[in-house]
């Protein structure tokens, strides 16, 4: 739990939001079946460019470990890297998010 400057306890990792109230929206999302889906495309994107995690992480100037735990599910990627990992894979930003975002509005 953290203070906030004017003295609200916020708590926003866990789906509390600075009131304390609870909010689905707001939980991590690392294991939902969408963010899944979402490791799933960077990794299928991969595999169709015949590239090996060590090739990717090349690329990004980064341990192959990098690539191993986003796939994996041990690490979120935030946008920046996303953005990045895209142009490692030689794919457009963009076309990934419109796929992932097509599943989250099923």
């Amino acid at each position: 739990m953290t203070i906030g400057r004017d003295g609200s306890q916020r708590q926003s990792r866990n789906g509390l939001s600075g009131s304390g109230i609870y909010h689905p929206c707001m939980a991590r999302s690392l294991h939902t079946p969408e963010y899944d889906y979402f490791r799933f495309l960077l990794a299928e994107e991969r595999a169709k460019k015949g590239l090996t995690q060590a090739e990717v992480s090349s690329r990004l100037g980064l341990p192959q470990s990098f690539v191993a735990k986003y796939e994996g599910g041990e690490r979120r990627l935030d946008v920046v890297e996303f953005v990045r990992v895209c142009g490692a894979l030689g794919v457009d930003p963009h076309t990934m998010l419109s796929r992932v975002e097509e599943r989250v509005r099923q």
